[in-house]
Formats: structure tokens, sequence, C-alpha cells
């Protein structure tokens, strides 16, 4: 503060004598301060305590002024480049020009006051002569070709950021307006580029494009009564055939620049570029930037892009346009709410040169900006999409020539279509013809496979598109299509033929089978047509294939809206056709048939067509799948894999027969629960070995809660087949009470397109999976499990348990003799306990052995379980005879008294 005090006293000293002096003593004095200021102004960290700064910036923009003018003053201009570089440049004693140059480049960055008066002192005309001799005129020296010197580059950051401060202002613009310098330089950057000095080339452009932003009605006219923008498009011109592209970008985005801004002012500046083939200048510069490398250029590019965009807003009148709106239409559109008072399109002949540009070149870059544009102007204002399509038509006409650009390209304008009917809620019919033709022609097979993944994704916004795509012919001309495909695929009959089926062309059936799916999915009518094409037996062939199922099974599943029967025979009919070694294709199947199990309906079709002895038949093909160690075909199968099979055949039993009277009968009366019991005995973790078990006196006991938290989330080791015995007993628990088809067990994972199968992925370490709720030993089970099992904590038999399926319990029943293995006997004796002490819980209230009677459990509990019964000292002894005992008070059965 002391500093800035004795300064301040000392500039009132200087004020005081000043005028005294001779005027290289004032001018010595002063230059001397100057010294005194920078200094101080370095150590006070640019902080200013200066009450007379704007004095001080008068006069020191005064004096570099003269001193600017003096070296200028009668000099040709290489010797006046020459001269002004040495004022600005100099060092040691003769130092005065840098001194001023500097002490102004501080000045100009405190307060708006302190610049007007910088801006008043005449230094923006002479500076602007400055810059226009250090552009044109280049010194013949290394400094020019690209080796700057740290002094040359400090001299014109000062330069520079002196004229961008000033010339922001009006008043900065304004002072330009009283000589030729703008006009000159404006015109320089159109004709000298490729003469002019290169290490001011981009300086230039930053101090024309701030000139640029603050014209002024007077500047404009000044502008246009030197033609200025119709000379330098005259110069552009001849530049465009023989600069690089990115240099004629670089320069004629400087001109652009003077066109664009000075519009929202007034109109002359863009009427004279018009009038002077200003568009065609840009056409033909934009059309040479084809093949150019990323990056190169793309500032200047984009910059010229982002304006001609910019000026298709630009016009004196609103476009009067009266469409057709063809229906029919989303609901939700409505045209007149369209219409806004927003950025609207008022100038065609900018949009042409846009449209041009796409039409006629290839370049990825080019076309995906013109796109990115179109996208832009849309988004200003809805009605542009209407007021642009209904006169010239750019999206109608590109999809005629969409195929011939790039594929990203191609994906980039499908989007764009896509958005009209998703973003613009506006279904644009003239321009799906076109694209439905294009996907008919199919000449460019990843063209067509992003014009359908359109479609498909418009399909799924709204059920119009089901009607809309059907009357147009897409929907049978897609079965068409797909009938082609399925007879190569039945004719190679798993055969890999050369080039059959590989990438696009097998992603296109994937995508085509999607959108037959989504046009089925709540069309009745749709439906309809595929059975009349006779689809049925070829869809079909689809199912093999992961990667088609998914969509292959929806289809179908739309089928059984019109014909249960016909859905159950062809999915009954591959699953019992499937390989052993199909697993997943099975689970898919499965998965299916739950969704349609849903319906009361499809109960009766499923019986009929032999659904209960289907599912069981896949239960008999897993013999030996769940042995420990695995053998044979199961080793390269995961046991998880193998469980969430039995999970899910189990589930489609259960919904099979959920309220459902007629099946249920239908599995008492053909034995069906002991072909299940007898079907998941030969699993492989199940005892079938037949020799007699050595009861043991068991040192303690478990419920059957208990077991299973100690199985699956404590660190106490349990045996493989133990662990997976458990589930099936768990699966058949919520079968007993007519849950088992509601649970949920297993990860959904749904395959994509490039995706290994997942039979080729199951190893080693999927063997080790288990279902989600049991998938973490040594933790505690999560939330989810407790919802299927009960938390352990809790006590396991409290609550009346219903029994929906008393067929369940003889099932466990008969599995109980093999809940054994060799080497463990103790654990094995100690789980059969457990398990028929959760069966007598079962059964302890009297509706419970009401539901029980006639099921057979008494008959099966002698049959299965003789030696607990022969054997006193046998641990199941006396739970199962308390079993006994409670359904033989309720009824006894006459195949027991036998």
């Amino acid at each position: 503060t002391l500093q800035w005090e004795t300064l301040g006293r000392q500039f009132v000293e200087y004020e005081q004598v000043a005028p005294f002096l001779i005027p290289e003593e004032q001018q010595r004095r002063l230059l001397d301060f100057l010294s005194l200021f920078l200094k101080a102004w370095e150590q006070s960290a640019g902080v200013i305590v200066f009450p007379n700064i704007q004095l001080l910036a008068s006069e020191v923009s005064k004096l570099l002024t003269k001193e600017i003018k003096r070296n200028l003053d009668g000099k040709p201009a290489e010797e006046a480049r020459l001269a002004l570089e040495q004022l600005l440049q100099q060092k040691g004693e003769a130092e005065d020009g840098r001194l001023l140059l500097k002490s102004v480049y501080q000045l100009s960055q405190t307060d708006l006051r302190t610049m007007w008066n910088i801006i008043g002192s005449g230094l923006p005309a002479a500076l602007m002569q400055c810059l226009y001799l250090f552009f044109t005129f280049p010194l013949k020296k290394s400094s020019d070709d690209g080796e700057t010197s740290e002094d040359d580059t400090q001299t014109q950051e000062m330069l520079v950021k002196i004229m961008l401060n000033m010339y922001r202002e009006e008043q900065g613009v304004a002072e330009l307006l009283a000589d030729d310098k703008l006009q000159s330089l404006i015109i320089a950057t159109a004709s000298l580029w490729d003469q002019c000095s290169h290490s001011w080339k981009v300086p230039t452009g930053r101090v024309l494009r701030t000139i640029s932003k603050a014209q002024t009605k007077t500047s404009i006219v000044y502008l246009q009564a030197v033609d200025c923008i119709k000379i330098a498009i005259q110069n552009l011109f001849k530049l465009a055939d023989t600069l690089p592209a990115c240099d004629v970008c670089e320069a004629a985005s400087i001109v652009l620049c003077f066109v664009k801004d000075s519009y929202p002012i007034s109109s002359a500046l863009l009427t004279e570029f018009e009038n002077n083939d200003g568009y065609q200048l840009l056409l033909k510069i934009l059309l040479r930037c084809e093949g150019l490398q990323q990056n190169e250029g793309d500032p200047y590019l984009d910059e010229i892009l982002d304006m001609l965009t910019c000026l298709t807003t630009c016009g004196k009148t609103e476009l009067k346009v009266s469409g057709n709106i063809v229906h029919p239409q989303l609901p939700h559109f409505d045209f007149e709410q369209t219409r806004s008072s927003g950025m609207t399109v008022k100038n065609l002949q900018a949009f042409q040169v846009l449209q041009s540009i796409f039409q006629k070149s290839n370049d990825q870059h080019l076309c995906g900006r013109i796109l990115a544009a179109i996208g832009t102007i849309w988004a200003w204002d809805t009605v542009n999409f209407f007021l642009l399509e209904w006169t010239l038509q750019p999206i109608n006409q590109f999809t005629d020539i969409i195929h011939f650009k790039p594929h990203p390209v191609q994906v980039q304008f499908f989007r764009l279509v896509e958005s009209i009917v998703l973003d613009l809620s506006y279904v644009p019919h003239e321009i799906l013809k076109k694209v439905q033709y294009l996907i008919k022609e199919n000449v460019v097979p990843f063209c067509t496979l992003t014009a359908l993944q359109c479609l498909l994704s418009m399909t799924r916004k709204d059920l119009l598109f089901s009607d809309v795509f059907r009357d147009s012919g897409l929907l049978g001309l897609l079965l068409v299509l797909l009938r082609k495909q399925a007879k190569i695929l039945r004719k190679s009959a798993g055969t890999h033929l050369p080039g059959l089926e590989e990438g696009t062309e097998k992603e296109l059936n994937a995508v085509m089978l999607k959108m037959v799916a989504a046009l089925t999915v709540g069309s009745v009518r749709n439906t309809v047509v595929l059975k009349d094409y006779g689809m049925v037996p070829y869809i079909k062939i689809f199912l093999d294939d992961e990667c088609y199922r998914s969509a292959t099974l929806s289809i179908l599943e739309q089928l059984s809206v019109i014909n249960y029967e016909e859905y159950m025979s062809i999915i009954i009919g591959a699953l019992c056709s499937s390989t052993q070694g199909e697993l997943h294709l099975k689970l898919d199947l499965l998965k299916s048939l739950l969704r349609i199990l849903e319906s009361p309906k499809s109960h009766s079709a499923f019986r009929t067509c032999s659904g209960f002895n289907g599912l069981l038949s896949l239960l008999s093909d897993m013999e030996g799948a769940l042995q420990d160690p695995p053998s044979g075909l199961w080793t390269a199968v995961g046991q998880n894999c193998i469980l969430e099979l039995v999970f899910y055949t189990l589930q489609g039993i259960t919904a099979a027969l959920h309220l459902d009277p007629a099946n249920s009968n239908f599995f008492q009366r053909h034995g069906l629960f002991e072909k299940m019991a007898e079907d998941l005995g030969s699993l492989g973790c199940f005892w079938t070995q037949g020799e007699r078990q050595i009861p043991l006196s068991l040192k303690k006991t478990r419920t059957f809660a208990e077991f299973l938290d100690a199985a699956f989330c404590s660190s106490e080791p349990f045996p493989m087949w133990l662990k997976n015995c458990i589930w099936i007993l768990n699966f058949l628990d919520h079968m007993v009470k007519g849950t088992l088809h509601l649970e949920s067990y297993f990860k959904e994972r749904k395959p994509e397109m490039g995706e290994v199968s997942r039979d080729d992925q199951e190893g080693p370490q999927a063997q080790e999976e288990y279902p989600v709720a049991f998938k973490r030993p040594g933790n505690k089970l999560p939330a989810s499990a407790y919802r299927l099992w009960g938390n352990p904590e809790e006590k396991w038999e409290t609550g009346d348990c219903a029994i929906v399926h008393p067929g369940a319990v003889c099932v466990m029943v008969r599995l109980l003799p093999k809940l054994y293995k060799e080497g463990h006997s103790q654990l094995s004796q100690e789980i059969q306990c457990a398990v028929v002490d959760h069966i007598q819980s079962l059964v302890k209230s009297e509706k419970s052995r009401q539901v029980m009677c006639g099921s057979g459990l008494l008959s099966t509990i002698i049959t299965s379980c003789q030696d607990a019964f022969r054997n006193e000292s046998h641990p199941l002894h006396l739970p199962l005879t308390r079993v006994f005992e409670k359904l033989a008070s309720q009824a006894i059965e006459p195949d027991v008294l036998r």
C-alpha cells in the first residue's frame, strides 16, 4: 500500500510538471515512471491501488500510438513491418516500445472505464495497422517458419490480448471505421492466406472473429460500402481451387463470421453474400473437404457447418407450407400443437447447401455432420421437420442413397428417422415406404439390418405400427424372407455351409424374427396372417439356434392365443426331440411354456398334447447327471444348469396342475407322481445301490430349516450330493404347497448376437455354481431366500401349511430312503430324520390330513420305508409311525390294510 501511495504522488507530480517540459523530457519521465509502475504491479500480484489509473492509461496509450505512427510514417510496407517489430521487441537501454506495450497490456485488463480511455487514444486503429502488416508481410527468417522465439511469442500474445479487449467493445470497432485497414485485413485473409505470415494466421482469425461479434449498424454499412464481402468471396473462389481444403476452410470461416454475426442487426451482408454466389462457394469448399484425415481442419470445417446451420433460420419471412398429414397417426400427435415461435427455417438456400453436400459426398465425417445439423434444426423447433420435408424433402431423398454411405452414417441416419417417431410422435408414411423398399431390395445387408432395427424400435413404441406395417406389406415381406432362410437352415441340418449364416446376414435374420415377434405381440390379426402364410412349420426351425430362439418363442407364444394345442404340440415336441446335451434349449422352451401356462385355458391343451409325460421324460434323460464326481456327457455341464433344468421341469408340472382338477386327477390316476419319484431318484445324487442301511444312534438332530442353513450358509462342509438332494427336496416342498411355479431361483440370461453360446461356456467353474439364493457359503441367506425357505431363526414348524398336491409328499417319502451315501451314514440319517419331521409338520393339522386321504401316502410309507417300520431301533421308526398314525386316524386305505 505504501508503494502504491508513493507511485500515486509521483504521478501527480509528473502531471503537474509535464506541461512545462519539452516532449522528449516529458516522454522520458513517463517511461521512468512506467518502469516503477510495472515493478509494483508484479510485486503486488496484480492488485492495484492507484487512483489515477484511467489518466495513466490514456497517457500511455497515446504515447504508444504516437510511437507506432512514428515508426510507420513514410516507410514502405516491409520496412514499416520490420520497424514495428524492432520497436516492440527492443531490449536493454532502448526498450521504450516494449515498456509501453507491456504497460498497455496490463492496463487493458483492469476495468471497463480504463479500457474506454485506451480506446479513445487512437490505439485501436494503430494496432489494426500493425496487425495488417504482421499478417500480410511475413519476415524472411526462421521465426515465420514455425520456430517462433519466446520474445516473439510474448509480444504477439500481448498485442493480441490488447486488441481482443479493445475490439470486443463497440467503441473499439467504431474507432476502426475511419481507416481502411479493417476492410483490407478481411480481404487479405481471403486472398493472401497462402502468402501470409504463418505465425499470425490464428491470432488474426481470433481478432477478426472478436470484431465480428461486436459489429454495429455503422460497421455493417462501412463493410457494405466497400464491397468487402463481395471481394472476399471472389478471392476465396480463386483460393478454393489451389489451397489445401483445411486452409480454405480457415479463411472462409472468418468471412462467414461477419455474415452470420451481422444478421441480427442487418441483413445487408447476408444479402451481399447471397448475391455473389456465397452458397456455391461454401458448397465448393465443403466438398473439397472429403477425405480429410480425422481432426485435420475439423475446427474450421465444423465452424462453417455450424454457421451454415444457423443461416437456415435467417430470413425475412416465415415459410408458408401446408402439408397433407397422412393417417393413421399416433393418438397424441397434433400438428397444430407443433407450431411455435421458436427458431424456424426461413432460408432454404442455406439448407440446400447442407442437403447437396450429403447427396454428393460419401465422406463419413461430412455426412455425419450434416445429419447432426439436421437433428439440431429439428430440435430448435419441431415444425422445422415439416417445413423441410414438405419443401426440400431431405430425409425422403436421403433414403434413396443411404446404402451408398459408410456404415456409421447409415446408423446415424436411421437414428434420425427413428427420432421422427420417438421424439416428434409423427408417423412419416412416405419415408417408411422408402425404408421398406430398401429392406426389400437388400442391396447392402448392413444397411438393410440398420433400417430394420429402426423400424423395430418404432414398432415397440406403439401398437399402431402393427397395423401400419401389416397394411404396407412389410409383415408379408418378412415372412417370405424368413421362409427362405428357414429352408436354408433345414437343408443344412446342422452342417456348416461356407458363407452361410455368417455375420450381418445372421444378425439380419435375428432382427427379422424380432420384428415379426413385435408385430404379432398384442395383434391377433397379425398372428392370423402369419398362420395363413403357412409359417408355423418354418418358424419353429429357428428354435435350434440360440440367437434366434427368444424371438421365435415370442412368435410361437402369440400363436398360442389363437391355438393352444398347436403351441403345446410344438413346444412339447421340441422338448422331447432335444438331445441330452441341449440343456439350454430345454430351459428356454420350459420358460416359454411357463409363461403360457399362466393362462388356465392352456392346461387342457398341455394335458392332451402329452405335456406331463414330455416333462417327465426330461427328468428320465438326466439319469446320473448329478453324480459326484460327474461322468460322461455331464462332465462338461455345470451342475447349476442341471438343477435349473430340474427346477423348471417341476415348475412346469406344478403350473399345469395349479387349480386344475382335471390335470391333477390325470396326474394322480396315471401314477405320474411315482414316475416323478423314480426319475428324481435316478439323477445321481440320491442313493440307488439298494443295500440295507445300518441304523445308528444319532448324536445330534437338527430341523429341516436348520439343516438348510447349515448346508448353504455356514462354514460347515457339506458334500455336493447332499446339497443337490436338499435343493430337490426344497422344490418338492414348494410343489406340495402349490407355489413352486411362482418361485424364482435362477438369474435370467438373454443371449445376444455376437455372444458365445451358453453351452460353450459351461466348464469346471460352472459346476460349482449354485442358484442365486445360496451362492455364498459362510454368509447369511439374502432376504430373497427367506421368502422361499423362511427365516432359519424363526421356528419352521409353526403355522398350518396347506397341502395342495399331496402326491408330491409321496414323492418326498419315496426319496427318503435314498437320502443316503456311503461314508456319510451319520449325516444321511440325520437329514432323513429332519425330512420326516418336516413331513410330520405338514400333516399335523386336520385339514392337511383330509387332503392327504386317498393320496396313497400310507402305502407309500410302508413300501418305501419297510426297514424303518420293522426295526424299532431305527431313527426313522418313531417319526414315521407318528405320521402313519395321524393319517390312519383320518382314514385307512384298502391297499394299506392289505
